[in-house]
């Protein structure tokens, strides 16, 4: 007869507790030096803090930090003395897309940029010269990354020496040439994280010392030699480090690219394994099912690490410390407060083609001030998105005068002259089809003031060409001039009341204007244009409506614009307003005389994924006849969406409309389904619009965004019983104004 076990299956578990609880605690002054070794992992990585939480619950205390990748990013935060809770809050709390992206965000952009966007948003880092085309280093410069971590770190910001930490640190990363190991442990604290964990392929190497640095996972993944070098006497070993594939887990391309990645740092990882003695502790957490890109899932990958952790609580429990022995230990790695640093020198580094006036006139902060890290972060932003360079960098360093500020560029290695490119779609179903293919040549830092040629080309249904000089009147952009040649064709209709088109008229605008702006701000500016030109008639199908041959044009325009935008083509946040008035002449070269005023202002805001948008959209002759050639057209999508392209048109216009969308799916392909409604007309003379002379158009659409924006299908319904449906890639609001 079996005797009954009273503690059941808990009963190991129990026993372990006992013995923990029974074994002796490390004398602080005694106690064996215990070096952490973290290895990569990429997203992985944040299973290192839920081991880092364990030891500090079982008061554990680490003497010396090594990282590779992720490891190094992990151990930096801890090193540098930042509380474990505190490193959860920010990864669960981090905008990890940022960090694979380069571009700070559109609201950085000046508004020259953003004009572009709409007809050219892809830039894939493709450079022009003489002897041919040029790519860059890798898929990301790793400008958004460099940011977070200069935040993450600031408070070590001026410690130089990672011995001078509260707990010294190693981050471990390769040099590319050779492919050895290289140990960092001075210098800035987050450029060496960054250069630890670049992924080759996809972040930029960084250069440092002469060196091009890249992950440090190729050469040394679990640096378990490098803590030993360091003098620890018991390693701490964490190690993410991916498993190998079975056979029948190789079937397609990326899985046979990653297992090669997977070979390389596993048969390091294993080397080092070899080196550990029989008091260290090895902690491998169970990540089944988890990569390297699950960024997102940060709660349950600390709560992974952690029980890994707690499974090697009985070889842990020697190493702990008493309570008042803890408690001095803690207070002297915790992080001390950086404090107001008082800048008392700001250096320019790598600046060659431009002036390193160019760059002064664009920071904010001022020497004998404290260190606003907030503004200067957001100078540097706008910095780069100039699009002149590939990193836009600070550190700071310490002298006994005070703190050294140095802003550091790293001017792209395949510019300066650029390509991007575009494409626009939209159909109707029902024979209007609209498609169209752009790219654009920028060639930049053509004098030390930063002047830029710009030429796009459109080729499609709507044909276009624009070259133009952009030149800065100062180093700050304040002032400017833009001298400019323009070719365009577009097509006319003109509909009866019901609706069917009597008149097709096709027009091609030649013309070369001068325009004298200023900046206001980051978000706006002011033009005053001159342009000449004329506008021919090449086909007039149906009644004729336009003078046969050429109509001269020349007058004067005011443009007032704003743009807060947070995206080209589906915001979720900030604004837009433009304002124009347009002053045709016969002295300034006209063959009509009136004055317009067009204008555009549109909001849109976003909570829980919820987008509202709301816009209004005018156009009004306040004076004289403009002909045909300048008719305002209406009609198309979002433009009045059941009515076709340019069935609406006339020489004064008002659209009013409102959109409200739910985003859903992941941050990596987001899709969205909405609803929206649109109002206005188009009338001879402003004084006949009204409310009951307005058409309208209910709409219902689809999407899904893309890097050459919304992909989107939509069904819209018209108050006078007709319904149309459209399928559209590439519409920006904007495009109303411009």
């Amino acid at each position: 007869m079996s005797q009954c076990n009273p503690w059941g299956r808990n009963a190991p578990r129990l026993i372990a507790v006992i013995m923990i609880l029974l074994a002796p605690l490390a004398s602080a002054e005694e106690r064996p030096k215990v070096g952490l070794v973290l290895s990569g992992g990429g997203a992985k990585g944040m299973a290192h803090v839920g081991v880092l939480r364990v030891l500090e619950e079982m008061r554990v205390p680490v003497d010396l930090v090594v990282g590779t990748s992720a490891g190094s990013a992990v151990g930096a935060l801890y090193a540098s003395g930042m509380p474990v809770s505190d490193i959860e809050q920010r990864f669960i709390e981090m905008d990890w897309l940022s960090s694979f992206r380069d571009d700070p965000g559109r609201v950085y952009k000046p508004v020259r940029r953003k004009q572009d966007d709409w007809r050219f948003p892809v830039v894939p880092g493709i450079g022009v010269r003489a002897d041919g085309l040029r790519v860059g280093g890798g898929l990301i410069a790793g400008q958004n990354l460099g940011f977070i971590l200069n935040e993450l770190t600031h408070n070590a910001a001026l410690v130089e020496d990672f011995d001078r930490l509260p707990i010294p640190f190693r981050a471990v990363a390769t040099d590319l040439e050779t492919g050895e190991q290289v140990v960092i442990g001075d210098g800035n604290l987050s450029e060496a994280i960054r250069a630890s964990m670049s992924i080759p392929g996809v972040y930029a190497p960084v250069e440092r010392d002469g060196q091009l640095l890249v992950d440090g996972g190729v050469a040394n993944n679990l640096p378990i030699s490098v803590a030993r070098d360091l003098g620890a006497d018991i390693i701490i070993a964490v190690d993410i480090t991916d498993s190998l594939m079975e056979t029948d887990e190789l079937r397609g391309a990326f899985s046979v690219v990653g297992q090669l990645t997977t070979i390389m740092t596993r048969r390091n990882t294993d080397q080092q394994l070899d080196l550990l003695a029989e008091d260290d502790v090895l902690i491998r957490p169970d990540l089944e099912g988890y990569t390297s890109a699950d960024f997102y899932d940060a709660p349950v990958l600390f709560e992974l690490g952690a029980s890994s952790a707690r499974e090697h609580g009985v070889e842990l429990r020697p190493l702990a410390l008493s309570r008042k022995a803890w408690a001095d230990w803690r207070d002297s790695v915790s992080a001390q407060d950086a404090g107001a640093r008082i800048v008392s020198r700001i250096e320019i580094e790598d600046s060659r083609r431009l002036a390193r006036d160019f760059l002064k006139e664009r920071i904010r902060q001022r020497i004998g001030e404290p260190l606003d890290t907030a503004r200067l972060e957001a100078d540097l932003k706008r910095i780069y998105g100039l699009g002149y360079y590939e990193i836009v960098s600070y550190s700071t360093s310490s002298l006994p005068e005070g703190t050294v500020l140095t802003i550091r560029v790293q001017e792209k290695s395949w510019g300066p002259n650029y390509l991007s490119f575009g494409l626009s779609y939209e159909d109707n179903f029902d024979g209007e089809t609209r498609f169209n293919l752009a790219s654009s040549l920028r060639m930049t830092e053509l004098n030390a003031l930063g002047g830029e040629w710009q030429t796009g080309v459109q080729l499609g249904t709507e044909p276009w060409v624009r070259s133009q000089w952009y030149q800065p009147l100062d180093y700050g952009y304040e002032r400017f001039l833009v001298l400019g040649g323009e070719y365009s064709r577009d097509t006319f209709s003109l509909f009866d009341a019901v609706g069917t088109r009597v008149t097709e008229v096709d027009v091609t605008f030649r013309k070369a204007d001068l325009a004298l702006g200023m900046e206001i701000g980051g978000n706006a500016e002011v033009r005053l244009i001159y342009a000449r030109g004329y506008a021919t008639v090449d086909e007039q199908i149906g009644q004729p409506v336009a003078p046969e041959g050429s109509v001269h044009q020349g007058g004067l325009a005011v443009q007032l614009v704003h743009d807060s935008l947070d995206d080209t083509f589906y915001p979720r946040d900030g604004g837009f307003a433009g304002l124009r008035g347009r002053f045709e002449r016969e002295g300034l070269g006209s063959d009509r005389e009136f004055d317009s005023v067009t204008g555009l202002a549109l909001g849109t805001g976003s909570w829980k994924g919820l987008t509202l948008t709301g816009l209004v959209f005018g156009h009004a002759v306040t004076r004289g006849t403009p002909g045909i050639e300048n008719a305002v057209r209406l009609g198309g999508f979002r433009r009045l969406s059941a009515y076709a392209p340019g069935e609406i048109t006339g020489d004064n216009a008002l659209m009013v409309s409102a959109y409200a969308s739910q985003t859903f799916g992941g941050p990596l392909l987001p899709w969205f389904v909405g609803a929206g409604f649109e109002a206005g007309n188009a009338w001879p003379s402003l004084d006949e619009a009204s409310w009951d002379s307005s058409v309208k158009s209910s709409s219902v659409f689809a999407g899904v965004d893309t890097f050459l924006g919304p992909v989107q299908v939509a069904a819209a319904y018209n108050n006078e019983d007709n319904w149309t449906a459209y399928l559209n890639i590439g519409f920006s609001f904007t495009q109303l104004f411009y």
